[in-house]
Order: C-alpha cells, then sequence, then structure tokens
C-alpha cells in the first residue's frame, strides 16, 4: 500500500444520452489518469441526467446489473490506465429489486467490491425511495493499490454514523460520488447557506475521523431528460463545487459551481498520521457510553 497517492475527482454534466455520458466519462478518467490519478471518483449516477426528479415505472429499465455493461466499459479504462474508479449505477440486482451502488474498480479491471447507498432520500424532485432498496451490504472499506479506501454515495454524507463506521475499518479516505444542486426558486433565498452546509458536515467527518474526503459532484441544469421525456417543473441546478480535503479538513482543491472540471490532489498518509497524533479523536472516543446511538430516538 502506497504511503502516498494521487486522487481524481472528476466534475462533469449528464446529457440524456448514456453512451455520451460514458464516452465523456472515460475520456475524462484518462485525462485525470495523464495528471498523475491513481483513484478516479465519479459523479453519483453520471450515466444519466438524474431521473429522480420524477416517479416513473418506465425508467427502471436504466438499470444494470453488476459485472453489468457499465463496470465492463470503465474496467478496460482501469486496466488500460492502471487506476482504480469509484462508478456510481443504478444497479439491477433481481427483477424488481434496485439499489444505488457505487463500484470500486481495481487497477488491474477487477471488481473489487460495491457499496450500495444506505440513506435514500425522499424530497421534492430526490425521489429516490421509489428507485432504490435502501443498501444491505453495511458500511465498507477496500484495499486498493494505492491505498485502503471507502465510498458512501450523497445522501449519506449527512449522517456522521456511516463516516464513522467506514473510517473504523481502516479506510484512509472517504469517496462521496454526489448529485445534489439548488431549487431554482430556493436558490437565492437558501443556496449559500445549503451548500455551506453540504461543504461543512463533509469537512467535518475528515476531521471527526483524521481521514481524507473526497467528492465528485455533477454540474449544469437538468429536467431528468431521458430520452426527450423531462420531469415537469423548473428542474435542479447542481451546483458542482466538488473538493478534497485533509485529515483536518483543509479543503485541497476545488472545483467552481458551474464548469466541467477535473481536480488532481495528492494524499499523504505521514500527514495523516501527524493529524491523528495531535487530535486523537480515536483514542478518545468512549465507547462504553455510545450503545443509546443505535436508537431511533432516546424517548
Amino acid at each position: 500500500m502506497a504511503e502516498v497517492f494521487t486522487v481524481g475527482l472528476i466534475q462533469m454534466s449528464c446529457s440524456p444520452d448514456p453512451d455520451d455520458n460514458l464516452r465523456r466519462a472515460q475520456d475524462k478518467i484518462r485525462e485525470a489518469a495523464k495528471k498523475g490519478a491513481q483513484m478516479i471518483c465519479l459523479p453519483e449516477l453520471f450515466l444519466t441526467q438524474y431521473f429522480c426528479q420524477r416517479e416513473d415505472t418506465a425508467l427502471f429499465d436504466l438499470a444494470e446489473p453488476i459485472p453489468g455493461p457499465t463496470t465492463e466499459a470503465l474496467a478496460l479504462i482501469a486496466r488500460e490506465q492502471q487506476v482504480v474508479i469509484v462508478a456510481s449505477i443504478f444497479e439491477r440486482r433481481a427483477r424488481g429489486l434496485y439499489h444505488n451502488t457505487a463500484a470500486i474498480l481495481d487497477k488491474d479491471g477487477s471488481l473489487k467490491g460495491i457499496y450500495r447507498k444506505m440513506h435514500i432520500p425522499d424530497d421534492p424532485l430526490y425521489y429516490e425511495k421509489f428507485y432504490f432498496t435502501p443498501g444491505d451490504l453495511g458500511f465498507k472499506a477496500f484495499d486498493t493499490p494505492y491505498g485502503r479506501m471507502g465510498t458512501l454515495v450523497c445522501w449519506d454524507q449527512w449522517y456522521p454514523e456511516g463516516a464513522r463506521l467506514t473510517a473504523l475499518q481502516g479506510a484512509n479516505i472517504l469517496f462521496y460520488p454526489t448529485a445534489i444542486g439548488w431549487h431554482p426558486d430556493e436558490k437565492a433565498e437558501f443556496g449559500e447557506v445549503q451548500h455551506d452546509a453540504w461543504r461543512t458536515i463533509q469537512r467535518a467527518h475528515a476531521i471527526a475521523n483524521g481521514v481524507f474526503v473526497a467528492v465528485a459532484n455533477r454540474v449544469g441544469h437538468e429536467f431528468g431528460d431521458i430520452r426527450g421525456n423531462c420531469a415537469p417543473g423548473k428542474g435542479l441546478e447542481f451546483w458542482g463545487g466538488s473538493f478534497l480535503c485533509d485529515p483536518f479538513g483543509r479543503v485541497m482543491a476545488e472545483a467552481s459551481c458551474d464548469k466541467e472540471e477535473i481536480l488532481i490532489g495528492e494524499c499523504n498518509l505521514r500527514h495523516l498520521e501527524d493529524v491523528r497524533r495531535n487530535w486523537p479523536f480515536l483514542r478518545d472516543r468512549r465507547i462504553d457510553s455510545y450503545a443509546a446511538i443505535a436508537q431511533r430516538f432516546i424517548d
């Protein structure tokens, strides 16, 4: 396992054409690899526009098995470029059973493992509970040639428990493939504070657990267009802002809110060690006193 590894975060817009999105993702992975990236993360559900803006049973046809066509295509790029890839895919597990799943492809093209999104939102224009069954694999960490890593997906990023349990398995970096944006009617009043809260909670995961955190978001104004069929309304303006932060929450690289970008950042495990020695949160945890955390609410 390397002491120093380089991360690449792909911030991209997504068209109504899955084949186009896959081609562009492959090109961006190659570009990130040429810039030195060894572990590369794509945005959540990058293969399509964000279709969860409406409930439509026909959209289950977008799902695919894992392994399947998308993992096979990305495996070729992983092997060609000798990189680890984190890719969020609409997984068809069985007839009528679907997940929002992050696949981890190793640098030899093998499927290192999968993580199924645990926290599933159901909010206006984010109707994910209609499509996705909550994950049943728990929180996981994976060994790769470049470091031990974990991945969670989008709505998971608001929950400290997921970050903690992944870090406690030895993950040195947490990847969050993401699709989050503004409702156009809310942006003027709430946009700044919403974005700040999103950025802050993930930086807090880095600080509390002494890990690197890498977030890859999509960008662009979308109406959930799938082959010319759009959700009604004003759509979502995805706010980009992909970033990489260190184990003390310092932002090492950050993308704009309105452009496709490839972020590159170096992660040094010696720095992680130094932060944990000086801020020993894992040492001082009172694990004998936390049993109640498993309750829904303490009455």
